[in-house]
Formats: structure tokens, sequence, C-alpha cells
């Protein structure tokens, strides 16, 4: 009796292939590149298990494989900010943990994070990026201005992209050595709270746990 042939594989299995082997190439750039920063592809495709000619089938340039390993970080960010429970206690407690959230998440790539950070990239490539990070920021200003914690006579959108620039240069500035690492995030944080009109700095977003002055950032 002969064996009948296997079975033909399916468009959709096809594509579960293609959706995991995309994966495992990401997953082993973000951890090989975090390491070594100038990895080849041929050692990009070897951590992963697959030929070189496969990652170039996913990803026909090295740029395209970067952004695409920064587009996977921004969503582990993400996850972890959306996890750090953005809706509830003061809203000032609150944008601490989203930041406090972000921050771990790009400690766990160092490297790969302040290379990826050199990228080119339009400002509406760089906008569309943060959208996930600036919605989950915006509904904790929101709320923030509607329980009067926050001053509610600046666009909340405008605080949202001021809040995304201050947290890039205390990067740029630990980066460039002119703050230390805890300074620039204690800079940032006080910085912040007080650009919202907060009543209180909370202690944990200063070294000394200073305290704004109610009226400090309020016009009128």
């Amino acid at each position: 009796m002969m064996t009948p042939p296997p079975a033909p594989r399916t468009a959709r299995n096809r594509r579960a292939d293609a959706r995991r082997s995309r994966a495992s190439i990401l997953q082993a750039a973000i951890r090989l590149l975090n390491e070594r920063p100038d990895a080849s592809v041929e050692a990009i495709a070897t951590a992963a298990g697959v030929t070189r000619q496969t990652v170039y089938a996913h990803f026909p340039a090295r740029e395209q494989l970067l952004a695409a390993a920064l587009d996977r970080l921004t969503e582990q960010t993400v996850a972890a900010m959306a996890a750090a429970d953005p809706d509830s206690g003061p809203a000032a407690d609150a944008l601490l943990r989203l930041l406090d959230a972000a921050e771990r998440a790009a400690g766990e790539y160092p490297a790969l994070t302040r290379m990826l950070s050199t990228l080119p990239a339009s400002a509406q490539q760089d906008a569309e990026r943060h959208v996930p990070v600036a919605e989950l920021l915006e509904r904790v200003v929101r709320r923030g201005q509607a329980d009067g914690e926050f001053d509610d006579r600046l666009p909340a959108g405008w605080l949202v992209t001021a809040t995304i620039a201050l947290a890039h240069a205390a990067d740029a500035e630990a980066e460039a050595g002119r703050l230390t690492s805890q300074e620039a995030r204690d800079t940032l944080r006080t910085s912040l709270l007080r650009l919202l009109g907060a009543a209180r700095v909370p202690r944990a977003a200063g070294a000394e746990g200073t305290r704004a002055d109610p009226g400090e950032g309020r016009t009128g």
C-alpha cells in the first residue's frame, strides 16, 4: 500500500511560519545587538536559527531590521507602562509610575537603546512611533486636569508633547555626561510636574523631595 503524499501546506500555515521566523529574528537581533552593536546579519541569523537569506527575506536592509527592533522595544515599553496602573491614585504619582516603567524597560537593553536612538527618522515617523506612549501619558494628564491636580489651561496634547521632549532631553544630558543618571531622573520628574502645574512634587520626583508652590506653573 502506497503512503499518501503529505498534505500541502496551507497559506495560513505559511503565514504562521513566517510570523514565527520574523519574531525569532527580532528576538535574536535585540539580544545580540545589545551585546554587540556591530553584530552582522549573519551572526543574527545564526542566533535566530535561520539562514541569512531568511533574514533578508524579512528585512532586505539592515536599517529595516534596526527599525523593526526599535518598534519591538517600543511595544515592550508601552506594555510595561500600561501595566503600571496609570488609572489609579493621584495623577502625579501615576505619571511617575509610567516614567519609572519606561525607564526600566529601556534599561533592559541599554546599549541597543542608545544605538537605536541615533537612527535617522522623520518627524512623522518619530511621532507615529510615540503614539501609544503619548496616549497613555495623555490619559494621566487629562485625569489630573479633570481632578484639578494639573493646570487645565494648557492643552493636554501639548503637555504630552513637552513631556516626551523633556524625557529625550534628560536622556541626552545623561548621555553627554552633563548630569548623572540619577540627576537626570530627578530633574526630569521635578520639571515635568512643575510644567503640569502639579500642586505638589512627590518625594520620588526629586532627590530632596521638594514641593512645588501650589500656584507655581499657573498664571493669572
